[in-house]
């Protein structure tokens, strides 16, 4: 197969009839130039194929481009994706594009990723934070690029950040279930160092004390290492004698997981149970949630980054955005004690 090459501004400029000023001035600043003659650019554009180089464009200028990076977990988790969709949405009615790279949720991988994006120039970085520190971005910070944390705040670095009510979320959820007549209520999260889980174990906790319930460790089954599977934490937590009646999954997956193991044991709906984060069938399957707009996250936090790049003193914010509790049938459950 013979290769062609790739259309120059200057072919584009022969074509249309025009100076190659002209041409590039169609690509940046159309606004002065005739449109009849923007129009005959466009169109002689179109015809070769040629693609104005945006990332030259903004090196020339001695600043960023037009595009945003943003860095994310690992693709299969749905979390990930509806978040980077509504960042694209928000930036694409900017006129911003936007570069996803995924660190596999690994703390190593955070930084090499980074540095791989910001060899880009990109305008602004938007990352979910995995690694402990994330002090290595404080130069490019320094230097104007704006960095805005999603779902956890960065550490160790002043950058803008779009986070969750997670303390609300399952303190609300938790009460639901102390309300209903639930004492022995589960919790299960891995891992269970991050900032989201640190925030929904304190909301699981601060619900129980109310109740003068302080011995939730016994309940509580938290992971560190996703090479665990979740589903031996709910088993083992499931197995006790004095087992919950009420179980609170952290996230995603730990809900299928529990919803998986409810299952193998049989238990025909005799444990209650609410997860964090809403999925595609759990209407379906009637299970309860505790649920928010990962969209929205999303916008949020582009909305931010293109604030931040037409104002890089402005003042830091973190914003947190609503979680709320969508009653399906399982967080609903009355407690169920064993048979002896």
């Amino acid at each position: 197969m013979t290769v062609q090459q790739r259309a120059t501004l200057d072919d584009v400029a022969r074509l249309a009839g025009v100076s190659s000023k002209t041409v590039s001035r169609v690509f940046t600043h159309r606004e002065l130039v005739a449109p009849e003659t923007a129009e005959r650019v466009l169109t002689a554009a179109k015809r070769l194929r040629f693609r104005p180089n945006t990332l030259a464009r903004g090196l020339r200028r001695g600043g960023g481009t037009n595009t945003v990076g943003f860095i994310m977990g690992e693709l299969g988790n749905p979390f990930y994706y509806k978040v980077a969709s509504g960042i694209e949405k928000q930036l694409a009615a900017a006129g911003y594009g936007l570069v996803v790279a995924t660190t596999d949720d690994t703390p190593e991988g955070e930084e090499r990723v980074a540095d791989a994006l910001l060899a880009q120039r990109i305008g602004a970085l938007l990352l979910i934070p995995v690694a402990e520190d994330q002090s290595y971005l404080e130069g490019e910070r320094q230097l104007g690029t704006p960095v805005i944390a999603i779902d956890r705040p960065a550490r160790n670095l002043v950058a803008d950040a779009v986070v969750l009510e997670n303390h609300r979320g399952v303190f609300d959820a938790t009460s639901r279930l102390l309300a209903r007549g639930h004492r022995r209520i589960g919790y299960v999260c891995n891992p269970a160092s991050v900032y989201t889980q640190a925030e929904r174990l304190r909301g699981y906790r601060d619900a129980l004390a109310r109740y003068d319930i302080h011995d939730s460790h016994r309940w509580e089954r938290l992971g560190d290492d996703l090479t665990v599977p979740a589903d031996r934490l709910i088993a083992d937590l499931l197995a006790r004698d004095d087992a919950p009646t009420a179980l609170i999954a952290g996230n995603n997956r730990v809900t299928i997981s529990a919803l998986r193991v409810l299952r193998d044991r049989g238990d025909d709906g005799r444990t209650a149970f609410i997860g964090f984060d809403d999925f595609d069938t759990a209407d379906v399957l009637g299970v309860s949630v505790i649920s928010y707009d990962p969209l929205e996250l999303g916008r949020r936090a582009a909305a931010l980054a293109i604030e931040r790049m037409a104002d890089p003193a402005g003042f830091t914010q973190q914003i947190a955005l609503a979680t709320w509790v969508l009653e399906r049938g399982t967080g609903e459950r009355p407690p169920h004690e064993r048979m002896p």
